[in-house]
Protein backbone atom coordinates (compact mmCIF):
# COMPACT_ATOMS: atom_id res chain seq x y z
CA UNK A 1 0.00 0.00 0.00
CA UNK A 2 1.26 3.34 -0.67
CA UNK A 3 1.72 6.35 1.81
CA UNK A 4 -1.08 8.04 0.03
CA UNK A 5 -3.24 5.16 0.26
CA UNK A 6 -2.61 5.01 3.70
CA UNK A 7 -2.87 8.25 4.16
CA UNK A 8 -6.59 8.02 2.45
CA UNK A 9 -7.62 5.43 4.82
CA UNK A 10 -6.50 7.02 8.09
CA UNK A 11 -8.24 9.88 6.56
CA UNK A 12 -11.41 8.07 6.38
CA UNK A 13 -10.55 6.15 10.00
CA UNK A 14 -10.73 9.83 11.29
CA UNK A 15 -14.20 11.16 9.87
CA UNK A 16 -15.76 7.77 10.67
CA UNK A 17 -14.19 8.26 14.42
CA UNK A 18 -15.73 11.73 14.43
CA UNK A 19 -19.15 10.94 13.11
CA UNK A 20 -19.27 7.99 15.83
CA UNK A 21 -18.15 10.63 18.50
CA UNK A 22 -20.93 13.04 17.04
CA UNK A 23 -23.23 10.63 17.26
CA UNK A 24 -22.05 9.19 20.85
CA UNK A 25 -22.34 12.65 22.22
CA UNK A 26 -25.84 12.87 20.83
CA UNK A 27 -27.59 9.77 21.63
CA UNK A 28 -29.62 10.90 24.62
CA UNK A 29 -31.08 13.58 22.40
CA UNK A 30 -31.53 11.24 19.52
CA UNK A 31 -33.63 8.47 21.42
CA UNK A 32 -35.63 11.18 23.35
CA UNK A 33 -36.68 12.18 19.85
CA UNK A 34 -36.84 8.56 19.17
CA UNK A 35 -39.72 8.17 21.87
CA UNK A 36 -41.36 11.01 21.06
CA UNK A 37 -41.69 9.81 17.61
CA UNK A 38 -42.91 6.11 18.70
CA UNK A 39 -45.27 8.12 21.22
CA UNK A 40 -46.55 9.65 18.20
CA UNK A 41 -47.27 6.40 16.13
CA UNK A 42 -48.47 4.75 19.12
CA UNK A 43 -51.49 7.89 19.48
CA UNK A 44 -52.14 7.56 15.67
CA UNK A 45 -52.48 3.81 15.76
CA UNK A 46 -55.13 4.21 19.24
CA UNK A 47 -56.83 6.85 16.47
CA UNK A 48 -57.04 4.34 14.02
CA UNK A 49 -58.35 1.46 16.74
CA UNK A 50 -61.15 4.27 17.81
CA UNK A 51 -62.58 3.71 13.79
CA UNK A 52 -62.01 0.43 13.44
CA UNK A 53 -64.35 -0.59 16.82
CA UNK A 54 -66.94 1.97 15.60
CA UNK A 55 -66.99 0.72 12.26
CA UNK A 56 -67.36 -2.89 13.61
CA UNK A 57 -70.04 -1.73 16.22
CA UNK A 58 -72.54 -0.25 13.35
CA UNK A 59 -71.30 -3.56 11.28
CA UNK A 60 -73.05 -5.88 13.94
CA UNK A 61 -75.75 -3.61 14.34
CA UNK A 62 -76.82 -3.63 10.40
CA UNK A 63 -76.13 -7.37 10.72
CA UNK A 64 -79.15 -7.37 13.69
CA UNK A 65 -80.85 -5.14 11.61
CA UNK A 66 -80.75 -7.91 8.43
CA UNK A 67 -81.15 -10.68 10.86
CA UNK A 68 -84.69 -9.19 12.26
CA UNK A 69 -85.42 -8.41 8.18
CA UNK A 70 -84.76 -12.19 7.71
CA UNK A 71 -86.71 -13.21 10.43
CA UNK A 72 -89.98 -10.73 9.33
CA UNK A 73 -90.50 -12.06 5.95
CA UNK A 74 -89.83 -15.34 6.47
CA UNK A 75 -93.21 -15.12 8.81
CA UNK A 76 -94.80 -13.51 5.54
CA UNK A 77 -93.37 -16.12 3.48
CA UNK A 78 -95.21 -18.63 6.33
CA UNK A 79 -98.36 -17.26 5.71
CA UNK A 80 -98.21 -17.04 1.81
CA UNK A 81 -97.28 -20.78 2.07
CA UNK A 82 -100.16 -21.23 4.51
CA UNK A 83 -102.28 -19.27 2.07
CA UNK A 84 -101.42 -21.09 -1.24
CA UNK A 85 -100.16 -17.86 -2.03
CA UNK A 86 -97.48 -19.44 -4.60
CA UNK A 87 -96.80 -16.46 -6.03
CA UNK A 88 -96.33 -13.97 -3.25
CA UNK A 89 -94.07 -16.35 -1.48
CA UNK A 90 -92.01 -16.60 -4.46
CA UNK A 91 -91.45 -12.92 -4.37
CA UNK A 92 -90.98 -12.98 -0.62
CA UNK A 93 -88.11 -15.75 -1.06
CA UNK A 94 -86.67 -13.67 -3.11
CA UNK A 95 -86.42 -10.86 -0.72
CA UNK A 96 -85.31 -12.92 1.86
CA UNK A 97 -82.56 -14.72 -0.59
CA UNK A 98 -80.92 -11.03 -0.76
CA UNK A 99 -81.50 -9.94 2.55
CA UNK A 100 -79.33 -13.27 3.43
CA UNK A 101 -76.48 -12.20 1.18
CA UNK A 102 -76.68 -8.98 2.90
CA UNK A 103 -76.57 -10.32 5.95
CA UNK A 104 -73.44 -12.54 5.14
CA UNK A 105 -71.71 -9.46 3.50
CA UNK A 106 -71.98 -7.76 7.07
CA UNK A 107 -70.91 -10.33 9.20
CA UNK A 108 -67.91 -11.02 7.27
CA UNK A 109 -67.10 -7.28 7.62
CA UNK A 110 -68.19 -7.42 11.10
CA UNK A 111 -65.38 -10.58 11.60
CA UNK A 112 -62.95 -8.81 9.58
CA UNK A 113 -63.36 -5.74 11.45
CA UNK A 114 -63.71 -7.72 14.93
CA UNK A 115 -59.86 -8.92 13.49
CA UNK A 116 -58.47 -6.00 12.90
CA UNK A 117 -59.12 -4.54 16.25
CA UNK A 118 -57.58 -7.83 18.28
CA UNK A 119 -54.76 -7.30 16.05
CA UNK A 120 -53.91 -3.54 16.30
CA UNK A 121 -55.01 -3.80 20.19
CA UNK A 122 -52.55 -6.34 20.32
CA UNK A 123 -50.12 -4.44 18.60
CA UNK A 124 -50.84 -1.07 20.46
CA UNK A 125 -50.22 -3.42 23.99
CA UNK A 126 -46.65 -4.69 22.87
CA UNK A 127 -45.45 -1.29 21.21
CA UNK A 128 -46.48 0.57 24.85
CA UNK A 129 -44.21 -2.04 26.52
CA UNK A 130 -41.59 -1.77 24.77
CA UNK A 131 -41.59 2.31 24.73
CA UNK A 132 -42.31 1.76 28.69
CA UNK A 133 -39.13 -0.38 29.02
CA UNK A 134 -37.11 2.12 26.23
CA UNK A 135 -37.89 5.25 28.72
CA UNK A 136 -37.02 3.01 31.88
CA UNK A 137 -33.56 2.44 30.29
CA UNK A 138 -33.25 6.16 29.20
CA UNK A 139 -33.78 7.17 32.42
CA UNK A 140 -31.29 4.86 33.85
CA UNK A 141 -28.84 6.05 31.52
CA UNK A 142 -29.34 9.94 31.85
CA UNK A 143 -28.91 9.12 35.39
CA UNK A 144 -25.81 7.00 34.97
CA UNK A 145 -24.39 9.83 32.73
CA UNK A 146 -25.32 12.42 35.04
CA UNK A 147 -23.02 10.57 37.88
CA UNK A 148 -20.24 9.91 35.78
CA UNK A 149 -20.43 13.41 34.70
CA UNK A 150 -20.20 14.99 38.55
CA UNK A 151 -17.55 11.87 39.23
CA UNK A 152 -15.31 13.13 36.13
CA UNK A 153 -15.72 17.09 37.45
CA UNK A 154 -14.28 15.54 40.90
CA UNK A 155 -11.76 14.05 39.68
CA UNK A 156 -10.61 16.77 37.50
CA UNK A 157 -10.96 19.37 39.75
CA UNK A 158 -9.24 17.80 42.65
CA UNK A 159 -6.47 15.39 40.72
CA UNK A 160 -4.23 18.07 40.94
CA UNK A 161 -4.59 19.07 44.75
CA UNK A 162 -4.40 15.49 46.51
CA UNK A 163 -1.63 17.45 49.19
CA UNK A 164 -4.60 19.70 49.70
CA UNK A 165 -7.14 17.34 50.45
CA UNK A 166 -4.64 15.18 52.39
CA UNK A 167 -4.48 18.54 54.26
CA UNK A 168 -8.12 18.85 54.95
CA UNK A 169 -8.79 14.99 55.90
CA UNK A 170 -6.42 15.85 58.48
CA UNK A 171 -8.01 18.90 60.10
CA UNK A 172 -10.84 17.18 59.81
CA UNK A 173 -9.72 14.37 61.80
CA UNK A 174 -8.24 17.16 64.25
CA UNK A 175 -11.47 18.55 64.74
CA UNK A 176 -13.34 15.10 65.07
CA UNK A 177 -10.61 14.83 67.72
CA UNK A 178 -11.45 17.77 70.04
CA UNK A 179 -14.72 17.30 69.28
CA UNK A 180 -14.70 13.65 71.10
CA UNK A 181 -12.39 14.89 73.69
CA UNK A 182 -14.38 17.61 74.60
CA UNK A 183 -17.67 15.28 74.58
CA UNK A 184 -15.58 12.92 77.28
CA UNK A 185 -14.78 15.79 79.21
CA UNK A 186 -18.57 16.77 79.45
CA UNK A 187 -19.61 13.37 80.48
CA UNK A 188 -16.91 13.22 83.43
CA UNK A 189 -17.96 16.39 84.43
CA UNK A 190 -21.52 14.90 84.60
CA UNK A 191 -20.34 12.14 86.81
CA UNK A 192 -18.31 13.63 88.81
CA UNK A 193 -21.13 16.29 89.96
CA UNK A 194 -23.50 12.95 90.50
CA UNK A 195 -20.77 11.48 92.58
CA UNK A 196 -20.38 14.74 94.56
CA UNK A 197 -24.70 15.01 94.87
CA UNK A 198 -24.67 11.68 95.96
CA UNK A 199 -21.64 12.25 98.24
CA UNK A 200 -23.81 15.32 99.84
CA UNK A 201 -27.17 13.39 100.20
CA UNK A 202 -25.21 10.65 101.78
CA UNK A 203 -23.62 13.46 104.71
CA UNK A 204 -26.96 14.73 105.40
CA UNK A 205 -28.20 11.28 105.82
CA UNK A 206 -25.72 10.75 108.19
CA UNK A 207 -25.60 13.74 109.95
CA UNK A 208 -29.64 13.24 110.40
CA UNK A 209 -28.75 10.23 111.96
CA UNK A 210 -30.69 8.25 108.88
CA UNK A 211 -26.82 6.47 108.11
CA UNK A 212 -24.23 5.41 110.28
CA UNK A 213 -21.23 6.92 109.92
CA UNK A 214 -18.41 5.46 107.74
CA UNK A 215 -15.42 3.84 110.18
CA UNK A 216 -17.69 4.16 113.29
CA UNK A 217 -17.99 1.18 116.16
CA UNK A 218 -21.92 1.60 115.55
CA UNK A 219 -21.31 0.62 111.73
CA UNK A 220 -19.07 -1.78 112.64
CA UNK A 221 -21.12 -3.64 115.76
CA UNK A 222 -24.34 -3.15 113.50
CA UNK A 223 -22.52 -5.59 111.06
CA UNK A 224 -21.86 -8.22 113.52
CA UNK A 225 -25.11 -8.38 114.84
CA UNK A 226 -26.05 -9.29 111.41
CA UNK A 227 -23.47 -11.98 110.90
CA UNK A 228 -24.48 -13.65 114.05
CA UNK A 229 -28.22 -13.22 113.26
CA UNK A 230 -27.29 -14.85 109.81
CA UNK A 231 -25.06 -17.97 111.44
CA UNK A 232 -28.09 -18.77 114.46
CA UNK A 233 -31.24 -18.97 111.91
Amino acid sequence: MSVWSKLFTALRGGVHEAGEAIIDTQALRILDQEIRDADGELRKSKEALAEIMAKQKLAGERVKQTQAKIDEYEGYAFKALEASDERLAHEVAEKIATLEATFEAERNAETAFSQSAADLRNAINKSEANIKRLKQQVDTVKATDSVQKAQATVASRYSGSQNKMHTALESLERIKKRQAEASAKMEAAGEIEKMESDDALDNKLREAGFLAKEGSAESVLERLKKKQQAKSS
